[in-house]
């Protein structure tokens, strides 16, 4: 085994074992600190499969800031670290049949599937650049047009929690 093999093998656990923290976890502190791992490990494959763009936006965005937030929002709220998160058993069946039918999807998938092995990487390029020369042009309209409605949102979202409730 090679040290990329390694490596990806590495971040899998950790993305895994990380998610499977903040699934089964009853503590909301350590799922959210369980998912810093999580990401961070997502971060780690995107930068393996050479996409360096999305990378840096797994980074900046949800590591950088949604956990942040996230974080903020656990630890500023009173009473929250006493609070135990519980699951019900009454949805244990239907999760499992989905769960199950998923699985064999997927397996069905990968084995299905002709997988082409590649010895040798081909010269790789940056994608930042390129993104970003494509945002500033040719996608530059539905980039704002994104930008303007996320600030909608986000006004929107001021007004309804700076609302006064009403007796």
């Amino acid at each position: 085994m090679d040290l990329t093999t390694v490596v990806f093998y590495v971040f899998a656990l950790v993305t895994i074992g990380s998610s499977a923290v903040v699934v089964f976890s009853k503590n909301i502190v350590y799922s959210a600190f369980a998912l810093l791992f999580a990401f961070f490990g997502v971060a780690g494959l995107y930068a393996l499969m050479m996409a360096d763009f999305l990378a840096v936006t797994q980074l900046l965005i949800y590591v950088g800031g949604i956990l942040v937030l996230v974080l903020f929002g656990v630890m500023l709220t009173t009473n929250v670290l006493d609070v135990q998160l519980r699951s019900g058993t009454m949805h244990i069946l239907p999760a499992l049949l989905i769960v199950g039918a998923l699985a064999a999807v997927l397996f069905m998938v990968f084995w299905s599937t002709d997988w082409t092995l590649v010895r040798e990487l081909a010269s790789v390029e940056q994608t930042g650049p390129e993104i970003g020369e494509l945002f500033l042009t040719r996608y530059l309209l539905p980039f704002e047009i994104a930008s303007v409605i996320l600030l909608v949102a986000l006004i929107g979202a001021a007004m309804i929690a700076r609302r006064e409730r009403k007796a």
